[in-house]
């Protein structure tokens, strides 16, 4: 699949994000093949850096890609009180890894990665984040998300699911039983955080999302982050708590400044993490009233 017209890679998805697009200046093709799962693609951008695309997405730049591994990986710790066992379920980047693993109460951290390729194609072409795989902290498994958390219940302090779009093979990983397996798979207290679109983009869609998450934890809540590279700049967060007390926008743990800087943080704090949780009033409305 050729992606690249005039210099330009333009994201186009009529299904996910009609009507809009997102181009960037390409100045070299860096690796292209079709694994078992999906089309990738690893560009040099003129501005925005090395860009990972997966089939026709982009899923992340190096430019950009803190603000997105930073807040899906320290929103949920930091809404635990004490996250010492963590499972992430995609993140083939290795990006949402090497943030967790940072954390200074986690000790053990599990990854499952459906698409061994996107791995060793990070691991040469991103290493900035693929360090993230060098961690004594860190067991990956290359396997299906479902099946390995069937096998194993009861846990986890913290599951983050840092998926694609649904679309492919991520699809499976917005729906209501997912949140169940999710549920299933975590201790008590145990906090979960997945990707979950943009309310610009798909408002309905992410109403959905929330709501299948809500089935099965009695807190649950929406946050947002800045990514200048995603459809509208702006993605979200949906967050579930199996503590019906927890107060997802107050952070269990604060770190100060000094700690903040100390953990090579560029775009998480304690005040961003409270900011985060703040919504429009017309999607506050929509989806808590």
């Amino acid at each position: 699949m050729d992606l690249i017209s005039k210099g330009w890679f333009s994201e186009v998805q009529d299904d996910l994000w009609p009507g809009q697009s997102f181009s960037l200046k390409v100045k070299e093709v860096l690796h292209k093949e079709k694994s078992e799962f999906q089309d990738i693609q690893v560009v040099e951008t003129e501005t925005y850096g090395r860009c990972l695309i997966l089939d026709g997405i982009i899923q992340c730049t190096t430019r950009d890609e803190f603000s997105y591994q930073e807040m899906i990986s320290f929103l949920p710790l930091c809404c635990h009180p004490n996250p010492q066992k963590v499972l992430i379920v995609g993140g083939g980047d290795g990006g949402v890894a090497r943030e967790v693993v940072k954390h200074p109460l986690v000790k053990e951290v599990h990854q499952v990665e459906i698409d061994d390729r996107v791995v060793q194609v990070s691991k040469k072409y991103l290493p900035s984040m693929a360090c993230g795989f060098d961690s004594e902290k860190l067991v990956l498994t290359i396997g299906d998300g479902f099946e390995y958390m069937k096998n194993h219940k009861n846990e986890f302090d913290v599951i983050i699911t840092d998926s694609s779009d649904p679309v492919g093979p991520a699809v499976s990983l917005f729906h209501e039983s997912y949140f169940e397996l999710l549920k299933q798979a975590l201790k008590e207290g145990g906090v979960v955080c997945s990707q979950a679109g943009s309310f610009w983009l798909d408002f309905d869609y992410v109403k959905k999302t929330m709501k299948g998450c809500s089935l099965h934890f009695p807190k649950v809540g929406y946050a947002v982050t800045s990514v200048p590279s995603y459809p509208c700049g702006h993605i979200g967060f949906i967050i579930g708590s199996l503590d019906a007390n927890r107060k997802l926008e107050k952070p269990a743990k604060k770190f100060e400044k000094s700690e903040i800087d100390a953990l090579n943080l560029k775009y998480y704090s304690s005040d961003i993490h409270e900011a985060a949780f703040t919504l429009p009033r017309w999607v506050e409305k929509h989806f808590y009233e």
